[in-house]
Formats: C-alpha cells, structure tokens, sequence
C-alpha cells in the first residue's frame, strides 16, 4: 500500500470512525435476531397444528360431577374421582379437581367457612396478636381471647417477648375449667406451637388452624383489632407496657358496656338497656377514652 493511500485511511478513520459500517449489508447481529424469530415461529406453527393439554371431558361427565357436588356437599376431588372410576369412567384426579375449581370458585369455601362459624359461634372463641410500637420504638405484642357469640373479650395481656408457655399461662386465665367453648380459631404463628395446641386439645377444646394467607378465616379477631386501632391506638403515643395494658383495659370497658355492634343488632356485647326519655328529661353525653368517643344518655328530672 502506498504511503498516500495509507495517509488517506488513517484520516478517514479519524474523521469517520465507523465508516467500515456501511460495507456490511447484514450485521451478525440483525441475522441472529432474524433466526430467534423464525425459530419462535416455527414452534408457534408446529403447536397450533396439534391440541394443547389433556383433551376436555364430554358434556355427560361434567354433568355427573355437578350432580355429584349438588347431591353431596362435602365430597370433594378424590371422593369424586373414586365414585367415576367405580363408574367405569377413565379420568384422573387431577382433572377432577381443576373442573371442581372452574365449577365452584373459592367463593364456596368462603360460604361453607361462614356457614360454619354461624352455626358454631356460640361455641367459638378466637385468639390472636398484634403488635403496638412504643414511644422508644420498641415494639409490645398484645395478646387478647375473645368468643364469637357476643364479641367478648375473655382475657388479654402485654408482653415484649411472648412464648409458647408465657401464651399457655393466659390461656389457663382466660378459660375456666368448665370452658363452655369447644373450638379456639388461630392462625399459624409460631408462637402458637405444640404446647398451646396440646393445652387446648387437653381442655377438651379443638384448635382450628386458618389456612396460611388467610387472615378473614379470623375475621372476628381481626375485626377487632382494626377497631382498636382505629378507635384508640392511632389517636395516642404509648409509653410502655403498664400504659398499654391501661389504654387496652380502658378500650374493652367502652367496647363491652357502650360501643354499638352491627352484628349484635346494634346492641353492646354486655347488653344496653334502651332507655327512654321523659318530656323534661336532657340528653347528657359521657366521654369515654380521655374524650376520643361518648356515651349518650337521658337525664330523667329530680
């Protein structure tokens, strides 16, 4: 190469760095992407042509299932699936399952669930924590056993650190020896580990797990923790356990004897006599918790 020639592509490159760009037609690049996408198409194609998954059950079988469902309500899948094999009927348990959850959506589990605790709430009690942080930032777990039968609150306590056998020791508090309850409704805390499950069951009280993930399966605990915090915690700064243990025992005072409840037909867990007013009677209003809520009443005339 002659020494003007070299010149001429040394300045080029200078001037123009990617000049050598416009003497590819094609990229490698652009050729494999050009390759991933007929191979995309090609298994695209080669799919559609045959049928995806396990081909559908006929009409009479899905018909039998429902008639199945309809006649025995507490049959599930493998029931199901062992009364259509006895039927001569080649199908798998699995597909049984997955027509069962296309034919009935998990609306019915939480209908047989509120059907359960309506029929047994009498009977029913529930426990469960929540946490409470402090005004150091430390962090309290309040512990509370209500019944489901009137929203009463049976026993509650305070504590920094709650164990297995400290939670035993409150529920020997909260239940009697002749406890008129029959199931305890928890969630799968670890806290609640085999002692408190062993303690229960030997009281004659069956521990009702809730399903993981699954916190309207204690809906009635639930509920009221959301009250009390709404009603109280989220107006106040708590100092320490002695101050929480006043504020919860000052809450479940008003929450028995004053608060109105829906589901007790707007009535109070203790029972609130409806009082009627005479012609020269005054209403009077009563603060509850330091004034955050009140109670109204007639004052009959001297």
């Amino acid at each position: 190469m002659r020494v003007q020639d070299r010149i001429f592509w040394i300045l080029l490159r200078r001037l123009w760095p990617s000049w050598s760009n416009v003497l590819v037609i094609v990229k490698p690049e652009t050729v494999i992407a050009w390759h991933r996408a007929g191979f995309r198409l090609f298994w695209r194609l080669h799919s559609c042509s045959k049928s995806i998954g396990r081909p559908r059950i006929n009409a009479q079988l899905r018909s039998l299932i429902q008639r199945m469902v309809n006649e025995n309500s507490t049959w599930g899948a493998p029931r199901i699936h062992g009364e259509l094999l006895k039927l001569g009927f080649d199908i798998s348990e699995r597909t049984v399952s997955r027509y069962l959850r296309r034919l009935f959506p998990r609306d019915k589990a939480r209908k047989q669930w509120a059907t359960f605790l309506q029929n047994h709430r009498e009977i029913i009690a529930a426990m469960d924590f929540f946490t409470v942080p402090t005004l150091t930032f430390r962090i309290l777990y309040c512990f509370f056993v209500m019944e489901h039968g009137r929203r009463r609150i049976l026993h509650f306590n305070v504590t920094q650190h709650p164990t297995s056998f400290w939670i035993v020791q409150q529920l020997r508090e909260a239940l009697p020896d002749s406890c008129p309850y029959r199931y305890m409704i928890l969630d799968r805390d670890g806290k609640f580990g085999q002692e408190v499950t062993d303690f229960l069951s030997d009281g004659g009280v069956f521990p009702k797990q809730i399903s993981a993930a699954c916190p309207w399966q204690n809906g009635v605990a639930e509920r009221w923790i959301s009250s009390c915090r709404r009603e109280l915690l989220d107006h106040v700064l708590v100092l320490n356990e002695a101050h929480l243990r006043r504020l919860i025992r000052d809450y479940i005072s008003y929450y028995h004897a004053d608060r109105i409840h829906h589901s007790l037909e707007k009535d109070t867990p203790a029972g609130r006599a409806v009082s009627k007013p005479e012609e020269s009677a005054r209403l009077l209003s009563f603060p509850r918790l330091g004034g955050l809520h009140h109670r109204y009443d007639w004052q009959q005339a001297a």
